[in-house]
């Protein structure tokens, strides 16, 4: 069932990173970008860059216009991406009150009328309600004016490129069918979901991508235990990844609150893989491997993905892929680092080796602060 999250942790932003990570970013740039070949060879599998809601998620509070290019989960924001070399989009999948996949992040949709704010239940919503938000396709119309909730404060969904929403079906038709889809399965942490809902859910977002998603890499994940493993049982064609927010946020389902339980339920429900929160991979380097251990592929998110010093470390961890922001400095970063024969001990100046254990300790008591 889903659950009720009772504590928030502090997450920085990416325009106010504190002084450690600073601190760690500016250190780690100057580590020699010559490596020992000795722990993965040329065989090892490709490290995967996937780009959070498309290009990257608008943070609309952020002094970062980069956090604002493109409207984030849309059309525009897929296919910009696709001009990068980035491997899958990531994507949140809703369903409407009429059946059908809609692609929205939040839970409740928020727009400006007569200088009062109207929240409203996605979910509440038919596909022609959903579409009188924001931007339109037709030319001479004009939709509700949409805001979004930051931090407890309304504020203006202004991004540099707008563009209007879009289905789970228009997704698989208009975008580039070189990218790959992670598609996010989205329910509310705060609502408790009978079997039945999911099994509904669920099966309408199946018949869209068997009817549409031809040769597309798809994977599929869920921060809700019962949807992913639920999703695994319905289909053995594409994978299923459980989503964790790696022990940062605590949760009434001790499912949800560390890496060790993720792993149980991965396990024990045949799942392919654990997507975690970064930070909890740093916290608790023992854990990632012990995914790695059972034969679990293993990605992540998180502000910090933002930045090439910390993607570096974690494809040195054994990490499979990163979900990123910055989908055009990180391709980049990513490009180079797949240029070099092998990944292993970083070499410092002297030519001795900089041990893992030191860069991860490093990260752990830059993000304790």
């Amino acid at each position: 069932m889903a659950t009720k999250a009772v504590h928030v942790s502090d997450v920085p932003h990416l325009d106010h990173v504190t002084e450690n990570t600073a601190s760690f970013a500016a250190y780690a740039t100057r580590l020699p970008t010559e490596v020992d070949g000795s722990k993965f060879g040329d065989d090892s599998p490709k490290f995967v860059v996937i780009g959070h809601r498309g290009h990257g998620m608008n943070m609309l509070h952020s002094t970062d216009r980069r956090m604002k290019v493109f409207k984030e989960n849309s059309i525009l924001s897929f296919n910009n991406a696709a001009k990068h070399s980035v491997d899958y989009i990531e994507f949140d999948v809703q369903v409407t009150k009429d059946d059908v996949a809609i692609i929205f992040h939040d839970n409740f949709i928020l727009h400006q009328e007569h200088g009062a704010i109207i929240e409203t239940r996605v979910t509440d919503l038919t596909l022609d309600e959903f579409f009188t938000y924001g931007p339109q396709r037709e030319a001479d119309k004009e939709g509700k004016t949409l805001v979004r909730k930051v931090n407890g404060k309304v504020v203006g969904w202004h991004v540099e490129s707008d563009d209007h929403s879009c289905t789970l079906q228009e997704a698989f038709e208009k975008v580039n069918p070189k990218l790959g889809f992670n598609i996010e399965l989205k329910f509310d942490d705060d609502v408790v979901y009978e079997e039945d809902h999911l099994v509904h859910v669920l099966q309408v977002i199946l018949k869209v991508v068997y009817e549409h998603a031809e040769d597309r890499p798809i994977i599929f994940s869920s921060f809700q235990p019962d949807a992913a493993l639920i999703m695994k049982r319905l289909q053995q064609k594409y994978p299923v990844y459980f989503l964790t927010n790696g022990g940062n946020e605590l949760y009434d389902d001790v499912r949800r609150n560390s890496l060790e339980e993720a792993k149980k339920v991965a396990v024990r429900g045949g799942l392919d893989g654990i997507v975690s929160e970064v930070k909890g991979i740093f916290r608790n380097p023992s854990a990632a491997r012990e995914i790695k251990e059972s034969n679990l592929s293993l990605l992540t998110y998180g502000k910090l993905n933002n930045f090439p010093e910390t993607v570096r470390v974690q494809h040195l961890m054994g990490v499979d892929g990163v979900i990123v922001d910055l989908v055009e400095e990180i391709t980049r970063a990513v490009d180079e680092m797949n240029m070099r024969k092998g990944v292993g001990d970083v070499k410092g100046e002297s030519g001795c080796g900089i041990e893992l254990s030191f860069l991860l300790n490093l990260i752990s008591q830059v993000i304790q602060h």
